[in-house]
């Protein structure tokens, strides 16, 4: 994917004061609340302001933005604080809308990217025009889909990109609003290495006392940068009050992260890890060869099931496993959510080498 870098959209944003800072309001609510709100984010070291404009919510009744009234405020703190502005934009009025108000960067959000018929939309809409699009990611854990809403942007000759990791609903995400599943954007980035991707912990989180948590993993897996709502009175806030902060409270967090260099010219560093990085390809080889030596096993398990009109799948053997594997692995020191991963994923590749086993021809 042929990108263009944040530091070459011709925003004039400080690239070097990375990672990238995006901040303001989840919602627009007043000018003055969008003003002083974006800045005191100025203050604290934002280098883009945000605001919703129109808010897609769950539920009619909710408040959904004050719409296209509000595109001249954020505009105006902009130019104010000397900083470009982003809006997220859901069809093809919004972005007319927005290129009405000269607004600088649109982002896709989570609700719009899981449906390809509306990216295509906002795609076909800005055919033409020079402007860089920030694409959250789907709001269901699919990174294909993800992949897919860049796709269509570069197609409409859009290639001033880069993506927003803000979480994945699903059934369990305690404590937090989305789970990160960072696996996701991680695997992004492996794929496309020249693709920048922000992380946005406020959705993620969901309660602003987690934010320090989510942001300083945001920086130790180098992640380019952060997006965080930024209130000036967030608990009165009409939208997302409990994961918003203050512009001090912006400043606070910001300070007390650790930021750490990707890279090193220190000799013994760099030795010490080789070394390490040897053993860690060592153990990895042996952990292949003892896997596929367990589904050795595991397929002449089947041809034994088979010969004697067996079923695959015992549940109470298949229960019994499970949780003693999970609690063996829990007492070593690994965490129970790795542990019962792994374990189902093993199983599962064990369920599939028998099924091969039954299905063969005698």
């Amino acid at each position: 994917m042929n990108t263009i870098k944040i530091k070459d959209w011709g925003l004039n944003i400080n690239s070097d004061k990375a990672p990238l800072i995006i901040a303001g309001p989840c919602s627009a609510e007043t000018e003055t609340q969008v003003l002083q709100s974006c800045k005191g984010a100025t203050e604290q070291g934002a280098q883009i302001l945000r605001a919703g404009i129109w808010k897609p919510r769950t539920r009619p009744g909710s408040f959904e933005g004050v719409g296209n009234v509000g595109l001249p405020w954020i505009k105006k703190a902009g130019n104010k604080n000397g900083l470009p502005v982003t809006i997220e934009v859901a069809n093809a009025k919004h972005v007319k809308e927005a290129l009405d108000h000269k607004i600088d960067i649109l982002w896709i959000g989570a609700r719009t990217t899981v449906n390809p018929f509306a990216v295509q939309e906002i795609a076909d809409a800005l055919k033409g025009h020079d402007i860089p699009v920030l694409i959250k990611n789907p709001v269901n854990p699919d990174l294909e889909l993800w992949i897919g809403a860049v796709e269509r942007f570069l197609d409409a000759g859009i290639n001033k990109i880069a993506l927003i990791h803000r979480g994945f609903s699903v059934t369990k995400s305690a404590p937090f609003r989305n789970q990160p599943l960072w696996e996701i954007p991680i695997e992004f980035k492996r794929r496309y290495p020249n693709i920048e991707i922000i992380c946005d912990p406020s959705h993620i989180c969901g309660k602003r006392e987690l934010l320090s948590q989510i942001s300083q993993k945001a920086f130790d897996l180098s992640f380019d940068g952060l997006m965080i709502e930024t209130h000036i009175n967030p608990d009165v806030a009409l939208s997302d009050a409990l994961q918003q902060v203050t512009p001090e409270g912006l400043g606070q967090l910001l300070k007390n992260l650790i930021r750490r260099k990707t890279l090193t010219d220190n000799v013994d560093f760099l030795a010490n890890l080789e070394a390490l990085r040897v053993d860690i390809d060592s153990l990895d080889r042996d952990s292949i060869e003892l896997l596929v030596k367990r589904m050795e096993v595991v397929r002449e398990i089947g041809r034994y099931k088979k010969e004697n009109g067996v079923t695959i799948l015992q549940m109470n053997r298949w229960s019994k496993l499970f949780d003693d594997r999970v609690s063996a692995s829990i007492d070593a020191g690994l965490s129970e959510i790795f542990a019962k991963a792994l374990i189902q994923v093993i199983h599962n590749e064990s369920i599939r080498q028998q099924e091969m086993v039954m299905n063969a021809e005698s």
